[in-house]
């Protein structure tokens, strides 16, 4: 899906048509980790700022989001919410459910993934995937330690929040440990599964040392909350280290099957058997119906999916949902669910 993660970059451009709305944005650049990791960060938040907004995240395929760029932020101590993209995405994927959460009341801080983002898809960087939980834990670190940032976010009020690939580093900050033996034995009778084909084509686990790495707990106690919007990699989870998560967890599943041509995450062997080993108490199930696994990123244009076919058949995967369908409901409904349960989870008298 080469075609797929280029279309999914996206620049800013000035829309005066645009209605204003009260979310802004600003965009960071963290220098490089030791690890020689550098991040490009984005930020949304709530703000009070007037005038002429731009848009941003939108492209010829994808709608994108109006905000008001580097607008100040408003007054108070907004809870923090940190959302992970999937497997060749970027900050552009869930921008639609960053603005209402800005909206909301929320600062929202979505990083691109080294190795596994669309501008940088280096499958040795990807391999490294525990360092995709790591890239979250130093975003909070800069946002509650940078007097730009730690005066209008709350470090008691965190949550994380992953699509995909994205869900799996989400639940690894939870407390999820990965067995990458039992992931490989498992992907002997599920190969045709876009999580092993991801894990097979970037390397992941393939010797001694990453295993380790792999297997090592990413916990950050920091994170309060997690929500995963049809994750992959399920089935390589620790069983134990899943019935000891410690916080609310939603669990989010696309409902509808794409066409047997394309990798599939089919909910029965990701999210409902992650639900199956999760605490019962604090995690909460909803599978909706008619998404698919990629109605959880950007609403696409009308003629966008005859538009991906001229690059790439398979690319027209990105915007096709269930039959009958509607993206901007299917975000509406996913909105909704995900809103209800911070505002219970992230609570200031939790």
């Amino acid at each position: 899906m080469r075609h797929v993660a280029l279309i999914l970059l996206a620049g800013l451009t000035a829309s005066p048509a645009i209605a204003a709305g009260q979310v802004g944005f600003r965009q960071l650049l963290l220098p490089s980790s030791p690890q020689g990791r550098g991040l490009e960060v984005v930020i949304w938040y709530p703000t009070a700022a007037k005038g002429v907004p731009t848009l941003v995240g939108g492209n010829a395929v994808f709608f994108g989001q109006s905000v008001h760029v580097d607008a100040p932020v408003a007054a108070g101590r907004h809870p923090l919410v940190l959302l992970s993209h999937g497997y060749g995405g970027n900050w552009t994927n869930e921008s639609w459910l960053a603005a209402d959460l800005a909206r909301l009341g929320y600062v929202v801080a979505a990083v691109n993934h080294p190795g596994t983002t669309t501008a940088n898809m280096d499958a040795a960087v990807g391999a490294q995937l525990w360092e995709r939980p790591r890239d979250i834990s130093r975003t909070i670190d800069t946002l509650t330690h940078d007097p730009a940032w730690s005066a209008v976010v709350s470090d008691r009020r965190v949550a994380a929040i992953g699509h995909s690939l994205g869900g799996w580093t989400a639940l690894e900050l939870a407390g999820g440990r990965f067995d990458s033996d039992r992931f490989n034995t498992d992907c002997k009778d599920h190969g045709g599964l876009a999580s092993c084909q991801v894990y097979r084509d970037i390397g992941a686990g393939k010797d001694t040392t990453s295993r380790a790495a792999l297997a090592q707990s990413l916990k950050d106690p920091r994170i309060k909350a997690v929500v995963s919007l049809d994750l992959g990699l399920a089935r390589g989870f620790d069983p134990s280290s899943l019935a000891h998560v410690d916080v609310p967890v939603l669990v989010i599943a696309a409902g509808a099957a794409l066409d047997a041509r394309f990798p599939q995450i089919p909910a029965a062997l990701e999210s409902r058997y992650l639900v199956k080993l999760l605490p019962s108490a604090t995690t909460r199930y909803v599978e909706i119906a008619g998404a698919a696994h990629f109605s959880f990123v950007r609403t696409c244009k009308p003629g966008a999916a005859e538009l991906l076919a001229k690059e790439s058949a398979d690319d027209v995967v990105a915007c096709l949902d269930g039959a009958g369908a509607d993206r901007e409901e299917i975000h509406r409904q996913t909105a909704a669910e995900i809103i209800r349960f911070l505002a219970a989870t992230l609570s200031p008298n939790r």
